[in-house]
């Protein structure tokens, strides 16, 4: 029982109890305990089969579930037959590490090259806070790593003795960490998550004798983990499988580094950042100011794309023990946009475009992008004017097959809770098999349109039953002072235009553990690129909604029938105890 004061005199007094198994749950049960009180073994291993889709469940699988719940609810009373009570069932039905949304094997081809993958890509890997004046850590690294990001960007630049390396923000107030420091943890931590190859992308603002030194440094710190690529160009990227446990680099080769200039370039845009804090729903929208702009005068740009190509006197002298690392090389748009995506039958690439030049590459040659991607490696990264390290909507870039998707992990909001959620899939490895239509041409030649609308493939159903775990998780008070909370969910797509919507439940008033159970159907018509999006909120008639949890799935993942649902808080950190039950279907 909880007691709320209200004003002032009163108290108020309500009382909590658990919430009882969903009607769907009991005639589960009872269809098949064959109308009995338990449920034995091989009752659960038909259950699981036939009602949740797991058709390779064996008898040893269900037994193991029993011991397992057993040992969590009756500790004290193991002996007897492995049987499984109504109240039983419910609690493994609601327990994520029982019974999990999705499922946490890698289980998708991994030897075929790199650029048929989308790849967890950070941007500014070291920025503890905004792109201006937070301090440079490798502590941001670490937490990137561990969370699976399988691309960390560096920028490098001389020291104030010119002796040395640091990297930085260049030209801005962040204060500097030492090269040597973040290279040591990502040796430490580069596949503490994932086997699989951690790319480092660096932005280069040295001269020779510091690239030299570069080298040395990577190659005395990664030892055999660093991958020296056979040739200086290759005809096509090895495959993830093949580079399990390697470290890579890429960045431009040195002779296309010019001196750093004094002068700080720029930006005519001075847009404010986008709000991260968009409805839902929005995602696929570019901004017509950006598709207007001048393609020659793009602002914005990172420092890897903003030397001037036209002052041959500045042309540095390569470092060839630096150039001999670098397996992707990197390279910037030169000419038009069409000419920057056009692909080279003799070598792959990685180009780069912040997020405006892709927006308008995407609107005025989109399937040229497509056809680009099938080989090489495409990049995107934020605008140089988002200065509080906010984020882009990523799903544009997946459409028309981009690998690098780079976003600013140390910050959080709706678009890196989508970059979150896309990158549970495949057993969270950080590499996900692109669809086949971004990978090759139709039978008639065609390539993927993203602006074409497709018939609908398939429908998602999806029931929210109930929740649970916030009056574990959270203080009395934190929703309301005066009474329990009023929980509401938000279920919807974040996916190609003609899928992307978003639902609501009806707000269930003064209860910790909601009982909503509502169903919503989601037809898809690129399910492949389709991402489950679940947020919880709390009701304030006077004030914003509070939040009270999030996470994102991918669709393409999701295993049928009822399934727990662990949430996030704002960061995409776990809750320990907030949950919903939920039901998913494809029709």
């Amino acid at each position: 029982m909880g007691s709320y004061k209200y004003c002032l005199c009163f108290t108020r007094k309500f009382r909590w109890s658990e919430a009882a198994p969903p009607p769907d749950v009991v005639a589960a049960f009872a269809a098949y305990a064959n109308g009995g009180d338990h449920m034995g073994p091989e009752q659960l291993r038909r259950f699981l089969a036939k009602a949740q889709g797991e058709s390779g469940a064996t008898l040893a699988d269900a037994e193991r579930i029993i011991g397992q719940v057993r040992q969590l609810r009756h500790r004290h009373h193991l002996l007897g037959r492995p049987l499984l009570a109504l109240d039983d069932f419910h609690h493994f039905l609601f327990s994520d590490e029982l019974n999990p949304p999705i499922q946490s094997q890698v289980h998708q081809d991994m030897t075929a090259p790199l650029s048929h993958y989308y790849i967890y890509t950070g941007h500014n890997s070291y920025l503890t806070g905004n792109q201006l004046s937070s301090d440079c850590s490798d502590v941001p690294i670490i937490k990137a790593l561990q969370m699976g990001v399988r691309v960390i960007e560096l920028d490098v630049w001389p020291n104030s003795a010119k002796d040395n390396v640091d990297v930085l923000h260049g030209r801005t107030l962040t204060s500097p960490v030492e090269l040597t420091k973040c290279l040591r943890s990502i040796r430490d931590y580069a596949f503490c998550a994932s086997p699989y190859p951690l790319v480092i992308t660096l932005e280069d603002h040295l001269t020779p004798d510091l690239q030299a030194k570069v080298a040395e440094m990577a190659t005395q710190t990664f030892g055999d983990m660093l991958y020296y690529p056979e040739t200086d160009s290759l005809k096509e990227f090895p495959s993830p499988d093949s580079l399990k446990n390697k470290i890579i680099i890429s960045t431009k080769p040195p002779q296309e580094y010019l001196k750093s200039k004094n002068s700080k370039e720029n930006d005519s845009q001075k847009e404010k950042d986008a709000s991260d804090e968009e409805t839902w729903g929005k995602e696929v929208e570019v901004q017509k100011s950006e598709l207007e702009a001048d393609d020659k005068n793009d602002q914005g740009q990172d420092e890897e794309d903003s030397d001037d190509d036209d002052d041959q006197s500045l042309q540095q002298i390569s470092a060839p023990e630096y150039k001999r690392l670098i397996t992707i090389h990197a390279g910037k748009p030169k000419g038009g946009l069409r000419d920057a995506v056009m692909v080279d039958p003799d070598k792959v690439r990685r180009l780069s475009l912040s997020e405006q030049q892709f927006a308008k590459a995407a609107a005025s040659h989109g399937t040229d992008v497509v056809r680009f991607t099938q080989q090489n490696l495409l990049r995107i990264y934020p605008k140089g004017t988002r200065f509080t390290s906010s984020n882009y909507k990523p799903l544009v870039g997946w459409m028309h097959g981009a690998q690098m998707v780079a976003f600013n992990m140390q910050g959080y909001g709706r678009s890196l809770w989508l970059m979150h959620g896309f990158f549970r899939a495949n057993g969270g490895c950080g590499y996900i098999k692109k669809p086949d239509f971004l990978l090759k041409a139709g039978p008639d030649g065609q390539l993927f349109d993203p602006k074409k609308s497709f018939p609908v493939k398939t429908t998602l159903k999806v029931k929210v039953y109930m929740g649970d775990g916030w009056r574990m998780d959270f203080k009395q008070t934190h929703f309301d002072a005066y009474s329990p909370p009023d929980f509401y969910t938000k279920v919807g797509i974040a996916g190609v235009p003609a899928d992307t919507v978003m639902k609501k439940t009806r707000t269930i008033e003064d209860d910790w553990t909601p009982v909503w159970d509502e169903e919503f159907s989601f037809p898809l018509t690129v399910p492949e690129l389709a991402v489950l999006r679940i947020e919880v909120c709390e009701y304030d008639i006077s004030e914003k909604d509070d939040f009270g949890g999030q996470t994102c799935l991918p669709a393409s993942e999701l295993r049928s029938g009822i399934r727990a649902v662990p949430l996030c808080d704002r960061k995409g950190m776990k809750f320990k105890s907030v949950r919903l039950l939920m039901r998913f279907e494809f029709v």
